[in-house]
């Protein structure tokens, strides 16, 4: 029986979720499958991959055939690697401890690009949503200048009306004091 490892698709319209299945190469798309060995949503940024590890090594030690999609995620989550460093403990090429030393480095710096993609992601979110804020005061701002200059005009003439009633206030006012004089 021939095995491949795919995806099943689950979830809504547009909102697709796949599960990571081993199944035979001649079932149905999202039909009978071996064994479920895990989740893939692409919907998440990044993306969420959850993953038996050691089930996934074990059916491509045993010769299962993974599509190009799901050997893309199991090189992403280190499967891959993994079986090419116990094939090369296998031949002699290295030692158990060279091969574990490898691939937790490997994973060590997986996990920083993971870490740092996800901060990137945040702070991009952040930036567009000061941006944003600003923008809108921007906007209030010019509304706000407008509105003042609509209303200023009449505003300033009361004020000149005003400041000329009390220089013809104190025009007489001063007359008088010269009168009396």
């Amino acid at each position: 029986m021939a095995t491949k490892i795919r995806l099943q698709r689950h979830g809504k319209k547009r909102s697709a979720f796949y599960h990571i299945v081993a199944a035979d190469s001649k079932a149905k798309r999202d039909g009978r499958f071996i064994e479920k060995i895990g989740t893939y949503n692409p919907n998440t940024n990044p993306a969420t991959i959850d993953l038996d590890f050691d089930r996934a090594l074990y059916w491509v030690q045993v010769g299962a055939v993974p599509t190009d999609t799901v050997k893309a995620l199991l090189s992403y989550e280190g499967v891959l690697l993994k079986n090419h460093l116990d094939k090369g403990v296998k031949k002699g090429a290295l030692s158990e401890a060279d091969a574990e030393k490898k691939f937790n480095a490997w994973k060590e710096e997986k996990l920083g690009k993971i870490a740092g993609k996800a901060d990137s992601v945040s702070k991009a979110k952040e930036d567009a949503k000061s941006a944003a804020l600003e923008a809108e005061k921007a906007v209030n701002d010019a509304r706000a200048a407008e509105i003042a200059a609509k209303n200023a005009p009449e505003v300033e003439e009361t004020e000149e009306a005003a400041t000329e009633e009390a220089a013809t206030e104190e025009a007489p006012a001063e007359e008088a004091k010269n009168e009396e004089e």
